[in-house]
């Protein structure tokens, strides 16, 4: 088997033409819909980015118990596993996210790996006096920073280098893909992932796309959404959200060049295509840009994929009901190779549901780490928020004490306990790590900048754009057991439950093993030597 998964990221799912979208045209990833099986109800995990990742190669729920943080040493990782089979993996990627602290052991668990520069805040291109009058009067403040290590910054300088279309990343990671297909091509038993970084903001695009969405705005370049409410003006508005279809319409190009080269080489006889994202993105709906701040509203969290798979290639154009999230990639990619599932996997394949729609899990849960838990099982959506999210009591586990692009506080693991192993590290014991205020991730999507942090339920069938959120105890009590049954598979710490305001399993852990040092017995006395 011969399989090419492709991983957008920030895909809003209303935007495709499969599913619904009026505003732009994705000719593409409608030619792919009507050769693949399209999924209605798939939905994320972990929030955000890497989280979601850490879910798609382990095949299993992070967020109860880290944030944003690497692979860990016991995790499952699906093209180790592969690896070990005998079936080749290739990563083709410029998710800058990957090279920083916090996501630094994903690549490396691929046969190889290639990374194209120039996304986002990747620190690539060294210029130590930049012409910071002429630049400012290029960008709109909201994306203008002269501040070193911030992501507006490296973009800035980045995006003096991006001239041709041949120069943008997004093009790059399809051209090596064409390369690699003609190179292997031929051969058998091989796993190639392309993953793209668009559209992700910035909505960097080349100028043809945006001509396609003309806007009133007359200001310098805006294409940067902030990570909070809307407070722009309409024109500012529009033009962001006509930058982010200009840069869709680029990712579906380069789509299509994939579709074509399936076509003309015959691929689509021996290999299966999968395509996904990694968690949707709002464009203004609920009055707000992005994602991590507020709720995880359908925009975010109910997420397009596509698969195609040779044996039934009769099934194209098909659509299928069954509840599936990010977990199930790493079952599915482990199947279509004839590898086996490890025991600490909860997702499940979604490779019975190309012959027929069946149900494979009877709801989904999802969430960031420290925010709501929140489920859905179809029909409702039901948001379970702590009473208080800033609550201490909050705990990382890890063996891996990074997060983002930072290392963890030194204060943070001072505090640190040792604990007993969860039921899914394989005997491996934990730093219990507290959350703190100052903790790294905590900026950028910890409690502290969480918003709308109260708990309720949306009827999916009634209210599909979650205007009307309501409460009914019978619905909430319902999903409420359904929910601790999930989180009771995925081991979730005791004080999770405690937070939620749920019944604490007598066998939630974990078992604290050693306190962390006082600082008395911290201090080293000085030495002659």
């Amino acid at each position: 088997m011969r399989t090419v998964f492709v991983l957008f990221d920030s895909l809003n799912r209303l935007s495709l033409g499969p599913y619904g979208a009026k505003t732009i045209k994705t000719p593409n990833f409608d030619r792919l819909a009507a050769r693949s099986v399209t999924f209605d109800n798939h939905y994320v995990g972990s929030m955000p980015c890497i989280p979601a990742r850490r879910d798609m190669q382990t095949g299993r729920l992070s967020f109860m118990h880290r944030s944003w943080g690497p692979m860990e040493p016991f995790d499952n990782s699906f093209p180790e596993i592969l690896e070990a089979s005998g079936v080749y993996s290739h990563l083709i990627t410029d998710h800058l996210q990957y090279f920083r602290d916090g996501g630094a052991t994903y690549h490396t668990r691929y046969t190889t790996w290639e990374y194209l520069r120039g996304q986002h805040g990747d620190a690539w291109q060294a210029e130590v006096a930049p012409d910071w009058p002429k630049l400012k009067q290029q960008y709109h403040p909201l994306q203008y920073s002269e501040t070193r290590g911030v992501d507006q910054y490296h973009h800035i300088i980045n995006r003096q280098h991006l001239h041709e279309e041949s120069d943008y990343p997004l093009t790059q990671c399809f051209d090596s893909a064409i390369t690699f297909l003609d190179q292997n091509g031929a051969a058998d038993d091989w796993f190639l992932q392309i993953e793209t970084f668009d559209p992700h903001e910035p909505f960097n695009a080349p100028e043809r796309f945006k001509e396609e969405f003309p806007t009133d705005y007359n200001g310098p370049t805006l294409d940067w959404p902030p990570y909070g409410r809307v407070q722009e003006s309409p024109d500012e508005c529009s033009e962001l959200s006509a930058h982010y279809r200009a840069n869709l319409a680029f990712c579906d190009e380069q789509l299509g060049r994939l579709l074509d080269y399936f076509d003309e080489h015959g691929l689509w006889e021996d290999t299966a295509l999968i395509v996904s994202t990694d968690h949707g993105f709002l464009l203004g709906e609920h009055d707000w840009w992005a994602k991590n701040r507020m709720p995880i509203y359908e925009e975010i969290a109910h997420i397009p994929l596509f698969a195609y798979h040779p044996d039934y290639a009769d099934q194209g154009g098909s659509r299928r009901q069954s509840l599936t999230q990010t977990t199930d990639l790493m079952p599915t990619f482990l199947g279509l190779h004839d590898c086996g599932v490890p025991p600490e996997v909860t997702g499940h394949s979604i490779l019975p549901l190309l012959a027929r729609d069946q149900p494979i899990r009877d709801a989904v849960i999802f969430g960031t780490f420290g925010s709501a838990v929140n489920i859905c099982d179809g029909r409702h959506v039901f948001m379970l928020y702590p009473e208080h999210v800033t609550t201490e009591g909050l705990f990382q586990y890890t063996v891996m004490p990074t997060t983002l692009n930072f290392l963890f506080e030194v204060d943070e693991l001072a505090q640190a306990d040792l604990v007993a192993p969860f039921d899914f590290t394989k005997g491996a014991r934990l730093l219990r790590t507290p959350a703190l205020e100052k903790s790294p991730f905590n900026p950028y999507f910890g409690p502290p900048v969480f918003f709308d942090t109260e708990t309720v339920l949306y009827d999916l069938a009634a209210d599909p754009k979650q205007e009307r959120p309501f409460r009914d105890a019978d619905i909430e009590l319902e999903l409420t057991v359904t929910m601790r049954t999930h989180m009771r598979r995925h081991d979730a710490p005791a004080e999770l439950y405690a937070r939620l305001g749920l019944p604490i399993p007598r066998d939630a852990g974990p078992q604290i093993l050693s306190q962390p040092a006082t600082p008395a017995a911290r201090s080293v006395e000085p030495t002659n030597g």
